[in-house]
């Protein structure tokens, strides 16, 4: 698992916006840094590192919500929903996939045939996930929701100072 980046200069003698400033800048930062490969389904521990971003950057919004203009931040943390939700879906069938495959190979050579049908159902299942998935990490996509996440947080910022 990708471990969390730390947040530069962050102490406790800092406001709570300034707080919220520089934490949803870096875990912004790490959504789009766990983006490359996502896609490719024979690693899927990228699906799982981004997914974990994800989780990172909704707490953050999440716990930092009041020093959000509100229009921004239901915007943004929809947006970072519905990625997760995504993320979710695709990563569900990578862990299955696996489960099965590993569970597959020790069972009887006769009693395969059936599991194999399953994982066959849910590589389709993967791959329909990883379409939808697809329009979400499309960098154009992931610039726009980065942007909005800038702005966001520069609200933040300007009604700080």
């Amino acid at each position: 698992m990708a471990k969390a980046k730390p947040i530069p200069d962050l102490s406790a003698d800092q406001s709570y916006a300034d707080a919220a400033v520089r934490i949803v800048s870096v875990r912004s930062a790490e959504l789009t840094d766990n983006a490359q490969g996502v896609l490719d389904t024979s690693d899927i521990e990228r699906v799982h590192d981004m997914r974990v971003a994800t989780r990172r950057l909704r707490a953050a919004l999440e716990i930092f919500e009041p020093c959000f203009a509100a229009e921004q931040y239901e915007e943004a943390l929809r947006e970072v929903k519905r990625l997760a939700d995504a993320l979710g879906e695709r990563r569900d069938r990578d862990v299955s996939i696996a489960a099965l495959g590993a569970f597959n190979r020790q069972m009887p050579t006769p009693d395969r045939r059936g599991i194999d049908s399953l994982v066959g159902q849910l590589v389709e299942e993967q791959d329909q996930a990883n379409r939808r998935l697809e329009s979400l990490v499309e960098s154009t996509n992931l610039a726009a929701l980065r942007e909005r996440l800038t702005e966001l947080v520069a609200t933040a910022r300007s009604a700080e100072a």
